[in-house]
């Protein structure tokens, strides 16, 4: 597995396979051909599919600007991983200089074909909870811990950026109004409901405050603004959410918040490592499913459970979304993408109430490691059309 750094990246919405992974594709092309005269850029599968929802051709435009480029929406032919694109650069002549075909791979994250992964290289000597857990117990060592004993102490710096960038999301969430951009001219209501839950009290109001701050932070990646991959940005309103709750509602120190990113990451790691974080390849369980699991994990450590329980509440977190679909509305990072951020904050916290209470009285008989392994064989039976492609689910019931 590789650096938390890998899984953490600040950028741009509304997706990270579709948004900011091209960029970061279009950005290396520059890189070897940035003499070129004009680019061509042709993408497949689910990037041509719910490219133009997604805003990957206003990246990729703004990413080569002044310079022109031409986008190929390609949705005939197959090709082996379901975000491709190929760039072609060429001079003034229409002489091709430099073509490269590209796999975004889900979080940001790239692979170049033919060439080894530009990403960071894997740093764990673990590739499962299991195998963890008995180092931590060998060792006598918390999840924490042992991240930072692999990552080193520069980790907690870059994890305190983190939890800045999404407490500034949430922030630049509630305090916009109007119209998300696009066809469905959905309207942001994150601090309609902060208002709501101020006129609230008891569980009611903390509901309110977490659905109001998930809403906030994936209306703001839904507009295109600067957010963070948790593990995706389909789902990056889940874990700002919780870390916005407690820093600012429950008054907890920054310094256990950034232990709880650990934990969160860790989570989100062995799930990429092992699975996939990409609604195009596993649907939504992959995505949503994924950051419930990371936010239950978190809330489990946050509340002092042990290791066994934030296991559990891990394992509940991403169990109750197998099979769920990847079905966004005419491409757009919204509907049912924005509720599901919300409502899977609150589950994150069941999760991890229920773990801290069911594992005192029997041990769980699926575990995480196992429940990850069946996200992603489910996902590889899930068809096409509900993986991120707009032509199943939601996205064929709901007309625009």
């Amino acid at each position: 597995m590789k650096s938390l750094k890998e899984l953490f990246r600040i950028g741009p919405g509304p997706s990270s396979s579709h948004t900011m992974g091209p960029q970061r594709a279009c950005l290396e092309m520059l890189k070897r051909a940035g003499a070129a005269d004009h680019f061509r850029v042709t993408l497949y599968g689910s990037l041509a599919l719910t490219g133009k929802g997604h805003l990957s051709d206003v990246i990729i435009q703004k990413t080569f600007a002044p310079k022109p480029c031409e986008i190929i929406m390609n949705t005939t032919e197959t090709m082996p991983h379901p975000n491709t694109l190929t760039i072609s650069a060429f001079d003034q002549e229409e002489h091709l200089l430099k073509e490269m075909t590209v796999y975004s791979v889900g979080g940001g994250a790239i692979v170049i074909k033919g060439e080894e992964s530009p990403e960071g290289q894997s740093i764990y000597p673990h590739h499962t909870l299991d195998e963890i857990h008995a180092y931590c117990k060998e060792n006598n060592i918390d999840f924490a811990q042992y991240v930072e004993e692999i990552e080193g102490a520069q980790i907690n710096a870059y994890l305190n950026e983190i939890l800045i960038q999404m407490c500034k999301t949430v922030d630049a969430g509630l305090n916009t109004s109007g119209l998300l951009p696009g066809k469905l001219k959905m309207e942001r209501i994150a601090r309609s409901l902060l208002t709501e839950a101020i006129s609230c009290d008891g569980s009611e109001k903390e509901k309110l405050l977490l659905s109001a701050y998930a809403y906030a932070a994936s209306e703001e990646n839904a507009a295109g603004g600067m957010t963070v991959t948790a593990p995706t940005l389909g789902s990056s309103g889940l874990l700002p959410a919780l870390l916005y709750y407690y820093y600012y509602d429950c008054k907890m120190q920054r310094e256990q918040l950034v232990n709880g990113l650990k934990i969160a990451g860790l989570i989100g790691n062995l799930i990429k490592h092992n699975a996939t974080i990409s609604g195009a390849q596993g649907g939504c369980q992959a995505e949503i499913g994924a950051a419930c699991s990371m936010g239950a994990a978190m809330v489990a450590y946050l509340m002092g459970l042990n290791m066994e329980q934030i296991e559990y509440a891990a394992e509940m977190g991403i169990e109750h979304h197998l099979g769920l679909t990847c079905d966004p509305v005419g491409g757009y990072v919204m509907i049912p993408c924005i509720e599901r951020n919300a409502v899977c904050a609150l589950r994150a916290i069941d999760a991890a109430v229920l773990a801290k209470h069911l594992r005192k009285v029997h041990k769980n008989r699926v575990s995480f490691d196992k429940v990850v392994e069946t996200m992603n064989k489910t996902g590889m039976k899930l068809p096409i059309e509900l993986k991120e492609s707009a032509l199943g689910g939601l996205a064929s019931v709901i007309k625009i």
